[in-house]
């Protein structure tokens, strides 16, 4: 039937903020940023793998109602909207190093696991992300 995931949704609370941190900090590509009128379509991707995209999205019209936003952005500022992702690295620490160096708040440190390396970290809205070193 289906033959791939090409996009996933994050709520963010400011795009321009959130580019700042996906790309600026991260170090993902825009794939797209198109002015619809009713919404602007932001997303990233891993550098070279446009295949599977991130829409940033802003909780708004036309998907809800703005009593409907509001709510949903509050949830997402105490990190309980559920939004999260994991990207992998060939090296965990050193990755983590280089993210720490750039102001990124990390919740958790790389940790030996028994599928590899990985740590946590939140972005400037909530949300939750990791990214891994995968064992062999």
């Amino acid at each position: 039937m289906f033959n791939a995931i090409t996009h996933s949704q994050m709520y963010v609370l400011d795009q321009d903020e959130a580019l700042d941190f996906y790309v600026g900090k991260l170090g993902l590509e825009v794939t797209a940023d198109i002015d619809m009128g009713f919404m602007r379509w932001l997303t990233v991707a891993v550098p070279g793998h446009p295949e599977r995209q991130i829409l940033l999205e802003r909780p708004g019209a036309p998907a809800m109602s703005e009593e409907t936003a509001e709510q949903v952005r509050e949830l997402v500022t105490k990190g309980a909207m559920g939004g999260w992702f994991i990207l992998t690295t060939d090296d965990c620490r050193k990755t983590y190093e280089r993210l720490l160096e750039k102001g990124v708040e990390f919740t958790e440190e790389p940790t030996e696991r028994p599928y590899g390396i990985d740590c946590g970290l939140r972005d400037p809205f909530g949300n939750r992300l990791r990214f891994t070193q995968p064992t062999g």
